[in-house]
C-alpha cells in the first residue's frame, strides 16, 4: 500500500509541475483579450446587468488578478505590449493606429522558434492604419505573418457583426458575430495542428464592446430597459462570453485543456457614456491613466498548473511575454532589452509579496508609475505636478497623498522620471542591434487613403462600419485638412 501511494504522489506532483509523461514537452497557449472591456463588465464583480457565466468559471479555476493593467489606455499601445513585454512607445507604438517596428521581438517569433504553430485572430492594429477595422492585405509590411503568425484570420481594427476579415491576405466575408466567429476560427486551427503534437500558441483578439455597438437581436434582447447603445454594448459582451465558452468547451473536446495556458484580458479601460457603468468605482475611462483607464479584468487558467484563487498581486500585459518564455524554456535573446515585465509563473502555485518591479505607462502628456502599492502620476508631464495614490487603501484615487508623504512622492518621481528616460531611448532606436532605427516609422493613416485599398472603396464606402467614418474624412478634407476621427 505504502509502495502505491508513493508512485501515486509521485506521478501528481511530475503532473502539477508539468514534468510527466502524460504532459506535453511544452504547454499550448491562448492569448484572448477584449476591446474596450472595463474592469468592472463581469458578472464576478457583481456587474447591475450583466452575466459572465463562461468567464465566471474560468476565473473560479484560475488566477483572478484584482489588480491587472493594460500596457496603455488605448488599444494598439496595449496589443504592442502584449507581443514585445515592453512598454509601447519603446517599440513606437504611441497611440492607436500607429505601427508596431520591423526591429522589435515578437512572442510570436519566439515561439515560432521554438517549435510552436502560431496563429493571430481577430482585431490587430499595429499596422499604422486608422478607422474602422478592414481586411489587412497581403502586401501590407506589417501583417502578422511578418511578426511571426503562421496563420492570420485578421482585421486592421474594431469590427463588428458580418466582418469583412482578410484569411492571410485573401478577403473574406463572414456572417454572424464577430466574437464567435474569431473563436470558431481559432478552434479551427487548433483542430488542424493538434494531431501534429505541436505545441500551439493562438491569440484570439476581439472587436467587441468597441464602439460602434452592434450585437445581434437576441443578445441584446436582455437589456431592453438600457438606452440603445449600451443594449448593444451590453449585448456584444454577452456574444463575447459565450465564445469564451465555446473556446473551453473545445479546449477540453480536444483534450488538450490540462495542458493549455489560457490569458484572458483586456486592452484599456472601459467606455464612458455606457449605462451602467464600465468601470466600476474606479477613477477614469478609457484614455485616462487614473485605474478606470488602465486596470482591466485579467485571469489566467491552466488546469493543475495554476492554484485557483485571487490575487492582489499587480500584474500587466508586459509580464505575459516574459512568463511564457520562463515556461517554455525560451532563450534570453527572444526579447529586446529592456523588458517592462516579469515572469508571473512563481505566482501560479504561490502567493508573493510586494512587486519589486515597477509598472510604467505613458500616454501623450500623461505619465503613471505603478509601485506595488503606490502610484504616482502626471496629466502632463511638462507641468511638474504630480499626483500619489495608496491604491491598497484608496484603490479610487479620491485622497492624494503628495503633500502627506513627501519623501514617497519624490522617491517615486525620480524613478518615474528614470524610467521615462529610458522609454526615450528606446524610442530613439537605442534597443536595436543597429542603435537605431533602421528606418522612420511611417505616418499613422487611415486605411481608406491607403493605395492598396483604393480599387475596394466603391464596393466598400456604402458599408454601414465604413460609411460613416470614410464621409466623415472627405468632409473634412475638403474643409481644410481639419483632425481626423481616429
Amino acid at each position: 500500500m505504502k509502495s502505491s501511494l508513493t508512485v501515486a504522489t509521485i506521478a501528481f506532483v511530475m503532473a502539477l509541475t508539468n514534468l510527466g509523461p502524460a504532459a506535453d514537452p511544452k504547454p499550448h497557449i491562448i492569448f484572448v483579450m477584449a476591446d474596450d472591456m472595463g474592469w468592472g463588465q463581469t458578472g464576478y464583480r457583481n456587474h447591475p446587468v450583466l452575466k459572465t457565466p463562461n468567464l465566471d468559471a474560468m476565473a473560479a479555476a484560475g488566477l483572478r488578478f484584482e489588480r491587472f493593467y493594460a500596457g496603455g489606455p488605448v488599444c494598439s499601445p496595449t496589443r504592442a505590449a502584449v507581443l514585445t513585454g515592453r512598454s509601447h512607445d519603446r517599440a513606437g507604438v504611441l497611440n492607436h493606429g500607429y505601427a508596431l517596428r520591423l526591429q522589435e521581438k515578437t512572442i510570436a517569433q519566439a515561439l515560432k522558434s521554438a517549435g510552436y504553430v502560431t496563429g493571430h485572430f481577430g482585431k490587430w492594429h499595429l499596422n499604422g492604419h486608422k478607422g474602422p477595422g478592414a481586411p489587412i492585405l497581403a502586401t501590407d509590411p506589417r501583417h502578422p505573418g511578418n511578426f511571426g503568425f503562421d496563420e492570420w484570420v485578421s482585421v486592421s481594427n474594431f469590427y463588428d457583426v458580418d466582418p469583412l476579415m482578410s484569411r492571410a491576405g485573401k478577403i473574406e466575408q463572414f456572417e454572424g458575430d464577430s466574437s464567435e466567429i474569431t473563436v470558431d476560427e481559432a478552434v479551427k486551427f487548433l483542430e488542424k495542428h493538434r494531431p501534429s503534437g505541436k505545441p500551439m500558441f493562438a491569440v484570439i483578439w476581439y472587436g467587441t464592446p468597441h464602439n460602434p455597438f452592434k450585437a445581434v437581436p437576441k443578445d441584446k434582447a436582455g437589456f431592453n430597459q438600457l438606452d440603445e447603445a449600451s443594449a448593444n454594448h451590453y449585448g456584444e459582451l454577452v456574444a463575447m462570453d459565450r465564445s469564451i465558452g465555446t473556446l473551453r468547451q473545445a479546449l477540453r473536446r480536444l483534450d488538450i485543456m490540462p495542458n493549455t495556458l489560457l490569458v484572458f484580458v483586456s486592452d484599456n479601460g472601459g467606455l464612458p457614456g455606457i449605462t451602467p457603468g464600465a468601470v466600476g468605482d474606479l477613477r477614469g475611462h478609457k484614455a485616462s491613466v487614473f485605474e478606470g483607464g488602465i486596470r482591466v479584468p485579467g485571469i489566467i487558467e491552466w488546469p493543475g498548473v495554476i492554484q485557483p484563487r485571487v490575487t492582489s498581486y499587480p500584474a500587466c500585459v508586459m509580464d505575459l511575454f516574459p512568463t511564457v518564455a520562463d515556461i517554455a524554456g525560451l532563450p534570453e535573446g527572444v526579447m529586446l532589452k529592456p523588458v517592462d515585465g516579469i515572469s508571473l509563473k512563481p505566482l501560479f502555485t504561490r502567493e508573493l509579496d510586494e512587486r519589486r518591479h515597477p509598472i510604467g505607462f505613458r500616454f501623450l502628456t500623461k505619465r503613471a508609475l505603478v509601485d506595488d502599492r503606490y502610484k504616482l502620476l502626471t496629466e502632463n508631464l511638462a507641468s511638474g505636478r504630480f499626483q500619489l495614490y495608496d491604491l491598497v487603501a484608496d484603490p479610487n484615487e479620491t485622497r492624494e497623498l503628495s503633500a502627506e508623504r513627501p519623501e514617497l512622492a519624490a522617491q517615486l518621481r525620480q524613478r518615474l522620471l528614470a524610467w521615462n528616460n529610458s522609454v526615450d531611448a528606446s524610442f530613439a532606436g537605442k534597443d536595436y542591434p543597429e542603435g537605431q532605427l533602421s528606418s522612420p516609422d511611417p505616418e499613422s493613416i487611415f486605411w481608406f487613403d491607403a493605395p492598396g485599398y483604393q480599387p475596394f472603396l466603391a464596393q466598400w464606402k456604402a458599408r454601414w462600419e465604413f460609411e460613416s467614418y470614410i464621409k466623415n474624412a472627405q468632409r473634412q478634407s475638403k474643409q481644410g485638412g481639419g483632425k481626423k476621427k481616429k
